[in-house]
């Protein structure tokens, strides 16, 4: 049965008048969800989809830290059907991922799930089969602390987003699957070729038209899936989810994103936000202007409405393609205004670094005619020999390797080693490095990487012989003798390997340099940045990590396969973790996409220079042509998923299932 206007009014109003619930509220102690079939109303559009406990408002369960949970699952559908509890330590066969830690749940079956809270915060549940949870079956998890709530809220919500396709999950993906860029209504047009033309001259512009074509990649390609339309606590803009308040109040906003592929930029124009939580854990208070919140995150913020009035709660797609405004109001019925969309950024070739370094794409068909890179003499305009490849490369024919089957016989003297793995500085020789002044070389001031920092200006690379290192990556051993002197090359924020390293200090370590993805606050104020969150307290004893996992997150945009390492999950082995370890994950983008890692049953403890009280996540965003480090505890038997949170993503390939050996049983 379609919601009424009417209907839907007193959903979205459903506790607002009090200071505590977003939605619908489960009732302490034993829990009751059913999955069901239902039809969608955003106001832009109807469809079917799945709801749970028979609503497109999402549940809100609420549980308190310390005690012990029974939820029965009752599955109306005429498929099998999971919940995954996302963020919850909880044991491995309640984690609800079917295949790895159970079988799921048959069509018209209950099945009770019982396991204890160990936390506090926000987080949220979700469907972990097929495409569900783009179909709608996500809610959100409130945990109050078993002590006093040291947050002084007046009021208390849950702003749950998310993206409502009018296809179905299954459509969309089978559509992507014939044309990855089914989805992208942000081609560059005429006006925009004659606009560029203009701002940077027409040459330049056809070249770099040229060049993103002959890479059969598209600029504007941010976001894979379009045509959405965003909902805030299942409403969309026309629909108006309203949370109230009194001037001077503190209002804390739980944000939560059940985006099946969006990144959203979210502000409360006139608003100061003070960030307390990340992934459901205290972090130190930070006050910022707007915030990017990566696909399965979740924090937690405070506001202070100083007038009574209508403030607008914005949640802009990190593609500029849509948004949905919320309202904050001192009473019902009152809307706030609804900003107009910002330019559409654009992908650069920082952010193709990944790919470029990392060989993360099938590169046959790339001519390197108009990359215009002086390299002392060795200039790379002129490596165009009238076709579109590079001679004597012969690209791998399967993903399991994408440095696999490169010859680069007739690219003059550079020598490429056997693919091994290890460290990819090892090896190599800096002996007759020549006019290299290392005087004004800032020492790095984090460990996250030993090159951030060094200044190269006066680098004469000539004789550089990087060809005798043993156990490097596929960049190591490349013989540079003909790269003349790179007098003015500063290579500021970026790393040997071409990518992008954490930790640089400047705020926006975490987007490589000169990224079109790198976020401005619409007001010119302060952007939330990875680097600005440190944990309240430490969640484990500092100490060294036993051993690094190097995490390559690859793919083929045009044959939308998605992977790790270069293998899609069905092909790959399981990770193996030893219980008690303390392992390093090292996340290295090869792609043009962002990725929001989440790895199930342990924390992430993000590498941001904070030491012991580095920020405790559950998912790690990591952006195109970027480093991320995360150290991980391994404290939780059993099996778990590893995967993109991205949806399509995910059932494309990038996944991995973890063992962890040892531990209680």
């Amino acid at each position: 049965m379609e919601m009424s206007s009417i209907a839907m009014l007193r959903a979205a109003l459903l506790g607002l008048a009090v200071t505590t619930l977003g939605g619908l509220s489960a009732t302490a102690g034993t829990y009751d969800i059913t999955v069901d079939n239902i039809r969608f109303n955003t106001g832009d559009f109807k469809k079917k989809g799945i709801g749970y406990n028979n609503s497109q408002i999402p549940t809100i369960l609420r549980f308190k830290e310390g005690e012990d949970v029974t939820i029965r699952v009752k599955n109306n559908l005429k498929e099998s059907t999971s919940i995954h509890w996302h963020g919850l330590v909880l044991p491995f066969r309640q984690d609800g991922v079917p295949g790895i830690s159970f079988n799921g749940i048959a069509p018209g079956s209950t099945f009770t799930y019982n396991f204890p809270i160990e936390q506090a915060g926000t987080y949220w549940f979700h469907s972990h089969s097929g495409f569900q949870e783009p179909d709608g079956a996500y809610g959100a998890i409130v945990i109050e602390p078993k002590g006093r709530d040291p947050i002084n809220a007046h009021r208390d919500y849950v702003v749950q987003l998310t993206d409502k396709h009018p296809h179905s999950g299954y459509k969309i993906f089978r559509n992507v699957k014939r044309s990855a860029d089914y989805y992208n209504f942000s081609q560059r047009t005429f006006g925009d070729l004659v606009r560029d033309a203009r701002a940077d001259g027409l040459k330049s512009t056809l070249e770099d038209r040229r060049m993103w074509g002959r890479m059969r990649m598209i600029p504007t390609d941010i976001e894979d899936i379009q045509g959405f339309t965003p909902l805030i606590n299942g409403l969309s803009t026309k629909q108006n989810w309203t949370g109230l308040f009194r001037a001077g109040e503190n209002v804390r906003l739980r944000l939560i994103n059940s985006s099946a592929m969006t990144n959203f930029d979210i502000r409360v124009p006139g608003l100061k936000m003070t960030v307390i939580q990340a992934d459901g854990n205290d972090v130190k208070p930070v006050a910022v202007d707007e915030l990017r919140i990566a696909v399965a995150e979740t924090y937690d913020v405070i506001v202070q409405p100083t007038r009574n009035m209508p403030y607008s709660v914005i949640a802009e797609s990190m593609g500029r393609t849509a948004l949905v405004r919320g309202t904050l109001a001192p009473q019902p019925g009152m809307a706030g205004p609804v900003p107009r969309l910002r330019p559409k950024p654009l992908l650069t070739m920082a952010d193709m670094a990944g790919m470029m370094g990392g060989m993360g794409m099938d590169m046959s068909g790339m001519s390197m005619s108009n990359m215009d890179m002086d390299m002392g003499g060795m200039k790379m305009s002129l490596m165009d020999t009238g076709t579109d490849t590079m001679p004597g490369m012969e690209m791998p024919k399967k993903d399991a390797d994408p440095h696999a089957g490169h010859n680069m016989d007739n690219m003059g003297n550079m020598e490429m080693p056997e693919k091994k793995e290890a460290d990819p500085h090892a090896g190599h020789n800096m002996d007759n490095m020549g006019n290299m002044d290392m005087g004004n070389m800032e020492k790095p001031k984090k460990k996250a990487d030993a090159h951030a920092g060094h200044n190269m200006d006066n680098m004469n690379m000539g004789n550089m012989d990087m060809s005798k290192g043993k156990k490097a990556d596929a960049h190591a051993g490349h013989s540079m003798d003909n790269m003349g002197n790179m007098g003015n090359m500063n290579m500021g924020g970026m790393k040997m390997d071409g990518h992008a390293m954490a930790g640089m200090g400047n705020g926006l370590e975490f987007y490589a340099p000169g990224s079109g993805l790198t976020p401005t606050a619409a007001n010119g104020g302060k952007f939330l940045s990875y680097e600005d969150l440190q944990a309240r307290k430490p969640l484990y004893r500092d100490r060294e990590p036993m051993r690094t996992i190097e995490v390559r997150l690859t793919g083929n945009m045009e044959r939308y396969i998605w992977s790790i390492n270069g293998v899609k999950m069905e092909d790959a082995d399981p990770i193996v973790l030893k219980y008690g370890e303390r392992v390093r994950f090292k996340f290295v983008n090869e792609t043009m996409m962002a990725h929001p890692m989440h790895l199930h049953g342990m924390w992430s403890l993000l590498e941001t220079g904070k030491g012991k009280l580095n920020p405790i996540k559950h998912t790690v965003n990591v952006n195109p042509g970027t480093t991320v480090y995360t150290e991980t505890e391994v404290d939780a038997p059993g099996q778990w998923a590893f995967h993109c949170h991205l949806s399509y993503h995910a059932e494309a390939g990038m996944f991995r299932k973890v063992v962890v050996v040892g531990g209680p049983a």
